[in-house]
Formats: structure tokens, C-alpha cells, sequence
């Protein structure tokens, strides 16, 4: 996997964010809940900080890997 950056992670979050706010019963979508409530916001202590860098969080990765055409 390549590597992601802060900004880009940050912009893949807040677009997954806006795409599961309008699905209710959606798992990806209390998972995106739970992550900003509980981190209060702060990128550097949601799911998508990882000791590696920004690839933490399965919904950014995956978006991230669709946006470059990666399998």
C-alpha cells in the first residue's frame, strides 16, 4: 500500500464522512460517527493515524485505493 498523506487522509475521511451520513443503517457510517466523537475531531487520534503514517482506517484506505485504481 502506498503511503497516505495527512491532507489527503483528511479529505478522504471528510468525503467518506458525507457519503455514509446519508446511509442510517450503514456500519461505515456509525463507524465514522464513533471515530469523530470520540476523537473530537483531531486527525492525529482517529482511526486514520497509524504509527506508519495515515493508512489506518479501512474506509479511508479503501477509498484511497479506488481513487489511485488499485485493486
Amino acid at each position: 500500500m502506498d503511503a497516505i498523506t495527512r491532507e489527503t487522509a483528511i479529505q478522504l475521511c471528510a468525503e467518506e464522512r458525507a457519503e455514509n451520513r446519508r446511509k442510517w443503517l450503514s456500519a461505515a457510517r456509525w463507524q465514522c460517527w464513533g471515530c469523530v466523537k470520540f476523537t473530537g475531531g483531531d486527525p492525529d487520534k482517529m482511526c486514520m493515524h497509524s504509527p506508519q503514517g495515515y493508512n489506518g482506517c479501512l474506509l479511508v484506505n479503501a477509498r484511497f485505493d479506488r481513487r489511485e485504481g488499485q485493486p
